[in-house]
This record gives structure tokens, sequence and C-alpha cells, in this order.
């Protein structure tokens, strides 16, 4: 079914300039340019008007107005996503949450933090940090995302593998349905068994079920120590089959990356990053352990030493100093960024059991030469979370957008052979979209349009997302 929402008048605008002043409601060509982009720049699609409400009560306004008027409206946080989840595909209203960007509360008592969903997830990271407080969601956009972002999605990153994904902190949440309803989600404590978890529905739903205007995050106490090490492998599979050994003996690390010898030579060559990689070298794992005993710590990297001796790797760096541990880190983190400096590309989030990430990055391998696309691979081995950058190069317009979805497919029916999915924390957003016949079946996708119809019955909110 096709719906047909109504076109923006100066009626409209009026209504909203009226409701938000000229500095909340934005129609010129520039913005409305601006807000029709997301992070990866492939698609665009401007919205016919920009809205910058800065509290609850005018976001119920909006939603009700939109409502009644048929007018689709797409929330957006920072532009991060890369899936283009925040475009406007059916233009009408974005409504930006830049200004909601409070830290209302952090609560050292109960461990808890209430906050708006435009605090960027860095600020927040930090400024817990100095109660002594540890939020380890640490998606890669970390300097810019915000927490809204990472809730629509459930963003990981490398602290994942040890503390859960942004799902595991959220507690509460204050909601405004499409009807301009305000809603408290839940309650602000560990435990609640009191009916449907409407929290945990709204976690990952990317806009299309309410717009988020308030969050109660749960905080833990900062770990006080951690070791950083990084492990040179000559062979990419045999770092990926090592990572699963590391699990099975009975050690949990704090993050456990991979990257491929082109993840690290691209991030060498777009950075400032005084780390020496032998030619030998064809993958590196980043294993970090945190806790509150150095003796436990050193105890846990002997025997990840051990393992990895044990699975072949040639080489092993200690992080010696804070400077050499964000040398490190740096490598890790400024991949995603490389990659982008160096070719347009597709980046897809695939994720599998992790003792099957040796099969998956194999596949993955196998797909390119069958397709001819030259793929950078890295990501969050711990979890199973294998990002594939798949570059486009020298290759056709004609390949590049219409023959590489063939070899994305095979590498997501790759995935669900293997046990998992075509996402681990990017979401569905559009352009994942027409790969979800692959894990959704018809009742899959029946249930979620009646929950979408039971939250948003007019269907305004981010409309042409995850499905029809």
């Amino acid at each position: 079914m096709s719906i047909e929402f109504k076109t923006i008048t100066p009626q409209d605008i009026s209504f909203f300039t009226t409701l938000l002043g000229p500095s909340g409601a934005f129609s010129d060509a520039e913005n409305l340019d601006v807000y029709g982009w997301d992070y990866m720049h492939e698609l665009f699609s401007k919205p016919e008007i920009v809205l910058k409400p800065s509290n609850t009560e005018e976001v119920s306004a909006i939603l009700k107005y939109c409502n009644e008027h048929e007018i689709a409206v797409t929330a957006r946080g920072a532009g991060t996503s890369l899936s283009s989840a925040a475009l406007p595909l059916h233009h009408g209203v974005v409504l930006s949450l830049e200004r909601f960007n409070k830290i209302i509360n952090i609560d050292t008592e109960n461990l808890q933090a209430t906050v708006e969903p435009g605090v960027i997830n860095e600020h927040f990271a930090n400024e817990v940090l100095k109660f002594g407080l540890f939020y380890p969601p640490d998606p890669a956009s970390k300097g810019s995302s915000f927490l809204g972002g990472n809730i629509a999605h459930s963003s990981g990153g490398p602290k994942a593998v040890k503390y859960g994904t942004t799902k595991e902190y959220v507690l509460n949440l204050e909601v405004v349905l499409a009807t301009g309803d305000i809603i408290w989600t839940g309650a602000n404590t560990l435990k609640n068994s009191t009916g449907y978890n409407l929290t945990q529905l709204m976690v990952g739903s990317e806009g299309t079920l309410g717009i988020i205007t308030k969050i109660v995050f749960k905080l833990i106490p900062k770990p006080k120590y951690n070791l950083l090490m990084l492990a040179a492998f000559g062979s990419a599979e045999k770092a990926c089959e090592t990572v699963s050994a590391i699990f099975r003996e009975g050690i949990t690390p704090s993050a456990l990356e991979f990257m491929e010898r082109d993840a690290i030579d691209l991030t060498l060559k777009h950075n400032d990053i005084n780390i020496a990689v032998p030619e030998w070298v064809a993958a590196h794992l980043l294993i970090e352990v945190d806790g509150n005993y150095p003796e436990t710590l050193y105890k846990d990297c002997d025997v990840i030493n051990a393992v990895l001796e044990k699975h072949g790797c040639g080489d092993v760096l200690f992080a010696e100093s804070d400077f050499e541990k964000e040398q490190l880190w740096r490598l890790r983190r400024k991949v995603a960024e490389s990659v982008r400096l160096e070719s347009a590309y597709k980046e897809e989030d695939t994720v599998v059991p992790r003792a099957s990430l040796p099969q998956l990055l194999r596949g993955v391998k196998e797909t390119g030469k069958k397709y001819g696309f030259r793929s950078v691979c890295y990501g969050h081995a711990g979890d199973g979370n294998l990002h594939v950058n798949i570059l486009k190069g020298d290759m056709d317009e004609e390949n590049w957008n219409h023959t590489i979805k063939a070899g994305i497919r095979e590498i997501f029916e790759l995935c669900k052979r293997l046990g998992g999915t075509i996402s681990g924390e990017h979401g569905i957003g559009f352009t994942q979209k027409g790969y979800t016949d692959l894990v959704f079946t018809p009742t899959h996708k029946h249930i979620f349009r009646e929950i979408k119809k039971a939250f948003d019955p007019k269907e305004i909110l981010n409309p042409g997302k995850i499905f029809d």
C-alpha cells in the first residue's frame, strides 16, 4: 500500500513558525539540503521543512498537528546513520532533536542518569566519568552521534563484547507518540515485570514508533585498570579462529577487535599514527581487559597470550603507556573514516556467532572475487560483528548501483546459514530494507505492521524504513 502524505503549505509553515519561533523552523534551501543527507552521502532526500523543538511539549504539538494533517515526520539526531534511517524519504518534516542536549540529572546513589536525546555519546560518558561512573556503549561515532540515535539503532561499539549494547542500559524513556500523547515506557528500576516491555520495543525502532524526548540510563562503576595488546597474525582467518578460543578459556575481554591488513594500511595512510607493521602481517586483533585488580588482569593476559601462541600469532605488542593505548585505539577507530577517504563504499554490518567468523570472512572474500569488488573488513570480533566495507574504486555505475546488490545478498545469505543476521548495530533503515526477506518471514512482517499501526495509525513516523 502506498501512502500519500500532504505537501507542506504556507499555512503549515506559519503554524510551525508560530509554535517554535523563527529560530526553530527552517524552510530555506541551505538547511533543507543539509538535512537531506546522512553520513554515507549515498542517498539524498530533501525535507520540506526542518523543525528544531526544544522541549517535549513542542514535540507533542508538532506530532499532533502532523498526525491530524497527515504530514510525514522523520526524527533526526546527528545524522551519523549508516543505513539511511534518518533520511526523509517522503519529504515532509525533519524533526531535529539537536536542541535536546541537556544532561538533566546524574544520580550517583542509584547509578542512573536522566538525559535528553540530543546529548553526544562521548560528552555523556565523560560527564559521568567525573563521578567515577561508566557508560560503556561507545560506537565509532561516539564523538558526534546523539544518544537518541544510539537508542534508535541499539548501537554497540568495542565495549559491547563485555558490557552489552545500548539496550542493556536503557531503563525508561519519555516518548511522544504520533498522536501527540506523551508516555513513559517503563520505570526507573533495575527490575520490571509489569506488562509489555515498551522500553525495549522502542530501542532499535529507528523513529518509526515514537519520538524519544528523555532517557533514563543505567550506569556502572568505572573499572580502575585496563591492559591493551595488539596481536599480529600472518593469516586473517587464523586471527578470526583465535577469537572464540579466547572465550573458551574463560576470559571475557572488555574489547576484542579485528582488523585485516587492508584496513590497517588505509588507516596508516590517512592518519598520523606511528605504528610499524611488518610485511608478513595479514591481520591484527586488538584485545583489552579491564577490572579493579591488576594482578587478575595480568593473569588474564597470560592466558590470552597462550591462546594467541597456540593459534599462530606472530607478535604481540603490549601498550606500556596511556599514549600507546591511545595510538592503538586510534588505529582501530579511524578505519571507517580512512575507508571513506579512499573511495566511495558500501558498509555492510554482518554478524554471526563468533566461532563462525573465519567462514564469514572467507565467504566475503570469495564473493568479492566473484563480483569483482574489493572489501575491507574489520569490526567487533568478540561479538561476531564484521563490518564489510565494499569499495567502489573504478567500478562502473551499473555494477556499483545494481550488480553489486547480488553480491551483498550472497554475503547476507551466508550470514543466515551461519546462524547470524544482516545487521548487528547499524539497523535496517532504508539501505538494508531490500534484504529483510532473508531474515523476516511474512509472519514477522505482519507482527511489525500491527505494532506500527498501534503506535502510529496514520504511519506518519519515519515512513519507508525497515519495511514498506
